[in-house]
């Protein structure tokens, strides 16, 4: 079981996105780890655009990760567009395989 880091509410790690911050310095950006396999400290949310809105006006993914600073939040929500409307487990991206490293 997991928190979203939005709506507050319990749910099981398979429903929720991990969300990781990326970059560096100014740059830090919020990056969607669908795999839950990037390294850092992460943050859980339902993949849903009014979770990340409530996050966003809470300031919860800089306390959640840790993180000082603004956190860019462009990438994850063009990703949360791309897939919110996808019943289930968050996605891979198409063309990324269980096995492919590259």
């Amino acid at each position: 079981m997991r928190t979203c880091v939005g709506c507050r509410s319990r749910a099981v790690k398979s429903e929720l996105l991990r969300v990781v911050a990326g970059g560096a310095g100014a740059e830090r950006a919020l990056v969607p780890d669908h795999d839950g396999r990037l390294p850092g400290r992460g943050a859980y949310l339902h993949p849903r655009q009014g979770c990340l809105d409530q996050a966003e006006r809470r300031r919860a993914f800089s306390r959640a990760l840790r993180a000082e600073g603004p956190l860019d939040d462009t990438g994850l929500r063009r990703w949360l567009a791309e897939h919110e409307d996808r019943p289930g487990r968050p996605q891979r991206p198409a063309g990324t395989d269980e096995g492919d490293t590259t």
